[in-house]
């Protein structure tokens, strides 16, 4: 196995369980402690982890994003639940415009039954997904491929999302709070989202459960600049009359407490 390889399995194993031991991991990889830790000091340069006595601990500040293939691979049942419920939203004939976040473009596969929609987007994954669908005006933002996120950045992505006027944004964050808003883990994704969010008349943010009440460091915009959040289960009676009270319509499965 590729070093890569490994610190990849690590990083999934982080996600999951926001801890890892260095002897365990040993063992389980067959390799020394000492690679292992090598692994992590790796992964603690790359802002990833923060490393503890024996082990590491997943870095919930963490500026940089997680690689597109650790983030795909995580909360996979919660994004298809998150994904049926958007594309349930939109009827034929939409104009969309969906950044390049795992969990929107977990979306696309099932906006493929709808006919004549036209989607711009930044995500190389989504373009990929979409590839074999006639019928559909697919538009790429352009822009700068960013290495390990299949995502397109730089000032290329800002006009082409400005340029457009589109019904639906769907988008994704690292945060929602009461106070701090819609946030993310760093200024370019915040800012690519906000312009994404001035084209379209009815902006979508998707996410899991595990995004409420938390906070990242970049603000995108104010709970009231959204109309709808799309959740995997039912938030809690609090969350519900707080977007209740900033006129956001709250979906997520009905036959799911």
């Amino acid at each position: 196995m590729l070093a890569i390889e490994r610190r990849n399995q690590i990083l999934e194993q982080l996600q999951r369980e926001k801890r890892v031991v260095v002897s365990e991991l040993s063992a389980f990889f067959g390799v020394s402690e000492e690679t292992i830790r090598r692994d992590l000091e790796k992964l603690s340069e790359d802002g990833f982890v923060v490393k503890t006595y024996g082990g590491a601990v997943l870095n919930e500040d963490n500026v940089v994003d997680m690689p597109f293939v650790i983030r795909k691979n995580t909360n996979v049942a919660e994004k298809q639940i998150i994904g049926k419920l958007i594309a349930g939203m939109i009827n034929d004939g939409e104009q969309i415009v969906m950044d390049a976040s795992s969990t929107v473009a977990g979306t696309a596969r099932y906006l493929k039954a709808k006919s004549n929609l036209t989607i711009v987007t930044n995500s190389v994954e989504i373009l990929i997904e979409m590839s074999d669908v006639s019928g559909f005006n697919v538009i790429s933002t352009g822009g700068v491929l960013k290495e390990g996120t299949l995502s397109l950045t730089g000032a290329q992505v800002d006009r082409s999302y400005a340029s457009y006027n589109v019904d639906t944004a769907v988008f994704s964050c690292k945060g929602i709070d009461v106070n701090s808003g819609i946030t993310d883990s760093n200024e370019t994704n915040a800012y690519i989202k906000q312009t994404l969010l001035s084209s379209a008349r009815r902006k979508v943010l998707a996410i899991d459960h595990t995004k409420f009440g938390k906070t990242a460091l970049v603000r995108i915009c104010a709970l009231k600049d959204i109309t709808h959040v799309v959740t995997d289960v039912k938030p809690s009676d609090e969350w519900l009359a707080i977007l209740s009270d900033s006129d956001i319509t709250c979906v997520y499965p009905k036959n799911i407490i």
